[in-house]
């Protein structure tokens, strides 16, 4: 009796290794094929069987017959659990990054969001109130459901990037809560560059947006870093507006309004297209899931933040591109499991695909999607994949999963075009600078080997091409300036142009503790090659 693989668990061998657009038919053709597959073979086992049968044959008919029962069993809640998948996927998915100066009140607005969405009952907030009344920190409880880590809770401020999930009426949000301490920006931008949408924290306490806001604060810094690392869309709260020294005050929230909207538009973003402005109170909730009543604040007639982030548009993905995912974190668990965000092209079970550099072939085995399991993942998806074929240790941070048929490039060379921003006291930008390269999960030290050309950023506009002045080859180049060069780093790394992919070809690089420039990869090596030399 051979009842062991029954043919709906195996797609037919045509379908095997097909592009994209096959996957994706075959994918929609499941459901009905394996639903009529269990029961027919029952069928054909039962009018096969004879009507007498031997004594010592019936007990091997009864159990091929109960294995059969139970595949029937497992084929049928396979297909409601596809169905479940697909009601799934009706509802978009966007990663939400919360950044601002430390002490804004991120943490708490991202545990407010989790609380009014259902995410966390009242037990565990009652919990939480009391440990932080034993600290001394009554107005910390909130922010405890995402800062988790005990030393986070002891100094009140975030360390590692706070990850959880919620949902509203037509989206599902993947939260990311930034640190916005000076000393953790680079765990800032490594939330920062998986995000599709910013929501920047201010305090309109007196004192506190001013120290955020000046220079050297972490609201300029973490604004130009969003915008750098992808995060096309930016929602400006105004937090703390309960707060006695300012009690919904319509001329405060005008004065940091009016002092945003000017750098945020000389940091790139598009203010009346790209950025929404609205009042709040991450610590008791007002105008967050429900609009505000008119006793609590007059003047604001505008939506809440769940409306805000329910109805934001965000550019699509492709789902048949190449297969890009930069891992930010491996662990062990029955097989090597990779985290990241899925930046394009589709994954499915049984899947071959690369891991680069180093080239490992590896077999997808397992797809989790906010903790539960999924048989596929598109592009913008947070995913954790099982992996077969290759050992935990032999996977780091930065690495990217890959297509076999079309692979991402692994380079330690390439030429850029930086804006810089600013440079530390007395340095130069020229050939022999030494920086940290910050480019999707990579974090690798470089040098700049090679000053191209200097861009001068009032001839960009110009549209004349004769009146264009030959390339001008710069030794050195200071604070401001807009700049073509070549970058060198000592280990393989994943990029893209920046034209063919975005999410792999924007870049910052930071000198102690300082964002100094942000750029984009323009050029990289020849087919084959790791550098531009041969």
């Amino acid at each position: 009796m051979e009842h062991d693989a029954p043919s709906h668990h195996a797609p037919p061998p045509a379908a095997q290794g097909e592009g994209a657009v096959d996957d994706w038919a075959r994918d929609d053709a499941e459901p009905s094929h394996r639903y009529e597959a269990g029961p027919s073979h029952r069928h054909d086992a039962d009018a096969a069987a004879p009507p007498a049968p031997p004594a010592e044959g019936v007990n091997g008919i009864q159990s091929s017959l109960q294995a059969l029962e139970l595949q029937t069993n497992a084929a049928a809640h396979d297909d409601v659990q596809m169905v479940a998948d697909e009601e799934e996927e009706k509802k978009r998915h966007l990663n939400v990054v919360f950044i601002g100066h430390v002490d804004a009140g991120k943490s708490t607005a991202g545990g407010q969001i989790l609380f009014l969405s259902g995410q966390v009952d009242d037990r565990t907030i009652q919990k939480y109130e009391k440990e932080a009344k034993d600290k001394s920190r009554e107005s910390w409880y909130m922010a405890y459901i995402m800062d988790t880590n005990e030393e986070e809770r002891l100094k009140g401020k975030t360390v590692e990037v706070g990850r959880a999930y919620f949902e509203t009426e037509n989206t599902r949000f993947t939260i990311l809560d930034a640190p916005g301490h000076k000393s953790y920006v680079p765990n800032m931008i490594s939330g920062a560059s998986q995000a599709d949408i910013g929501v920047l924290v201010i305090s309109a306490r007196k004192g506190e947006f001013e120290t955020g806001y000046v220079r050297g604060g972490q609201t300029r810094e973490h604004v130009l870093l969003a915008k750098t690392l992808g995060v096309a869309k930016l929602i400006v709260v105004i937090n703390k507006m309960d707060e006695p020294t300012v009690q919904w005050s319509k001329e405060r929230y005008d004065e940091i309004e009016g002092k945003m909207v000017p750098f945020l538009k000389s940091s790139g973003y598009n203010v009346k297209r790209d950025v929404q402005f609205l009042p709040i109170s991450g610590l008791c909730g007002a105008n967050m899931k429900t609009r505000m009543d008119k006793s609590i604040c007059s003047w604001w007639d505008g939506p809440c933040l769940f409306e805000v982030l329910d109805r934001i548009e965000v550019p699509l993905r492709d789902p048949r591109g190449p297969v890009r995912m930069p891992i930010i974190d491996k662990y062990k668990d029955m097989g090597t499991v990779v985290m990241g965000k899925l930046e394009s092209g589709t994954i499915r079970e049984g899947d071959s695909l690369l891991v680069m550099p180093n080239r490992s072939n590896v077999k997808v085995i397992g797809i989790n999607l906010d903790e539960k399991k999924v048989r596929r993942a598109g592009p913008g998806e947070n995913v954790r994949v099982k992996l077969s074929g290759i050992e935990e240790d032999d996977i780091m941070a930065g690495f990217v999963l890959s297509s076999v048929a079309n692979p991402v490039g692994a380079f330690t060379e390439f030429n850029a075009q930086l804006q810089i921003l600013e440079l530390l006291d007395n340095a130069i930008f020229t050939a022999g600078y030494k920086a940290v390269l910050h480019i999707h999960s990579v974090v690798e030290e470089c040098e700049i080997v090679d000053l191209i050309e200097e861009i001068e950023t009032k001839k960009m506009k110009e549209t004349d091409p004769k009146k264009k002045k030959p390339k001008r080859k710069p030794l050195f180049v200071k604070n401001g300036a807009a700049v073509v060069c070549r970058i060198q780093v000592n280990n393989l790394i994943c990029i893209e142009k920046f034209s063919d992919s975005p999410q792999l070809g924007r870049f910052t690089l930071r000198s102690e503790g300082k964002t100094i420039a942000v750029g984009k990869v323009v050029a990289v090596p020849p087919a084959g090659r790791t550098t531009f030399s041969a």
